[in-house]
Order: C-alpha cells, then structure tokens, then sequence
C-alpha cells in the first residue's frame, strides 16, 4: 500500500476515535466506576434486579392453575354481587341515612391509609407476612422504573388473593353491619356494606390500572395520570416508607401532610 495514502488517512482515523471515545464518555457520566467496567448502567442494574425479583415471586407463588383474568373476574364477581344484594335490601332511605355512604367512604380512606402507611411498610409481630408481601414483594416486583405488569400471570402481585375478600367480608363489614343493623337501622347497615364492598374494588381496580401500561386505554382515563404518578412515586424506594400511602384518593396524604412535594421521579 502507498505511504502517502497512509499518512493521509492518519488524521481521518484519529478524529473518528476520538469522536467514538467522547459519545462513550458522555454515556457514562454519573455512571459508578465499576459499572462502567463491566458494561452495566444505573437503569440495567435496576431491570436486572427487578427481573430476579419477579422471577423469585413466581417461583415462590406459583401455580399451574393460577389465571390472572380469572383472579380479576372473581374479585370484580363476588364484590359486584355482595353490592347489589345490599342495594336491594334499602327500603325508603332517609336523608340522614344516605350520609351512610360518604362517612363509609371517608372510613375507608382512613383505612387504606393507616394499614398501608402502618403493617404494610412497618413490620410487626402479628403482621409480619403483610410486610414481608408488601414491602419486600410488591415493591420489588414493581419499581418507579418499572412499574408495569409483563404479563397477566403478574396479576398476582397486585390483586389480594379471593380467600382475603371473604376474610374483608367476614371480619370486617359484617361484624360491623350487624352492629348497625341493630343499632342504628337496616338501611344504615346495607348502605354501609354497600359502600364498603364498592370501595374496595375501586382500590383493587385502580391499583390494578396504575401497573397496566400507561397508553392502554384504561391508563388514558383523564384523571388516571396524576393518581398512577402518586402511586408509582410511591415505588420508589427511597420514597416509600413517608410518602403517598393512599392508592386511591390522595385525601389523607393531604390530611396528614405525606403527600411527596418533589419533582417527577
């Protein structure tokens, strides 16, 4: 080959390497050394660890007849009957009576609040197993980096099992009917029911729409987009344990002043 030619090409290939050095560097900026090394970014590590989380959750849940539409159809199901039965107990409903419905309402929100932002990320005793599911689990199975289910299998880490839905019933808004059905009046203890079962599959509804994808039509809902960024802020790690506890109206985020101030994460 000629000398001069090669010479000539000397600058040519100099500049191209530089070039390539620069983009690389500029790709690693803010990215650990030993990451660097090895190839890996920030966002790869932080898949990477999610993706060993779901695969554990599944091998530890597991199921051959597990279906993700079902567990869904089941939970709409019962909740849908349970609530038209008690609306077709109400009998001529006094003005006072139908405040049953948004004192129930606000119970509930209260609820959700304190036995998410308590048992759910704070382990105790009696309730170890809810932390260790929620805390540990869920918040590893979905980050605020990755947030969305891969699959209908993955329903799982969202929705409470059935067996919980009749435990809610049994232990909860039952003992508390009662009590209001004799109390109070029947139409107190039906609407109360009533309300009670509609809340909770709005909580199961909207949590599962926060971890679909986004651009699904369910996730462009007008008022989707600010509840799931509450939600999914609520993911990220460093945030979890003192900000966005609610999952489905920020009202007693905004009662007790844990509603997260920053920026988009």
């Amino acid at each position: 080959m000629n000398s001069d030619v090669c010479r000539e090409c000397y600058p040519c290939f100099f500049r191209t390497i530089n070039s390539q050095a620069a983009i690389t560097l500029s790709r690693l900026e803010g990215v650990p050394l030993l990451s660097r090394l090895f190839g890996y970014r920030k966002g790869d590590m932080g898949l990477q660890s999610v993706r060993q989380a779901r695969a554990a959750f599944h091998e530890r849940h597991a199921s051959r007849y597990y279906s993700g539409p079902l567990h869904l159809a089941t939970t709409v199901g019962i909740s849908l009957i349970v609530a038209s039965l008690s609306a077709m107990m109400l009998e001529n409903v006094s003005l006072l009576e139908w405040t049953t419905i948004p004192l129930t309402f606000l119970y509930a929100n209260l609820s959700e609040y304190l036995g998410h932002r308590g048992p759910m990320h704070h382990k105790t005793r009696f309730l170890s197993e809810v932390f260790k599911r929620h805390s540990i689990e869920h918040h590893s199975f979905f980050t605020h980096d990755a947030a969305t289910f891969d699959s209908s299998q993955d329903y799982k880490a969202v929705l409470f099992p059935p067996i919980l839905l009749v435990f809610f019933l049994g232990c909860f808004a039952l003992p508390v009917g009662a009590f209001l059905y004799t109390f109070v009046s029947p139409n107190v203890c039906f609407l109360f029911v009533l309300t009670a079962i509609l809340y909770f599959l709005n909580y199961e509804l909207l949590h599962f729409v926060y971890h679909m994808d986004p651009r699904s039509r369910a996730g462009r809902l007008p008022f989707m987009s600010r509840l799931r960024k509450h939600h999914i802020t609520h993911h990220n790690k460093s945030l979890m344990n003192s900000y966005n506890f609610n999952i489905t109206y920020p009202i007693c985020d905004r009662m007790f002043g844990t509603i997260y101030p920053g920026k988009d994460q």
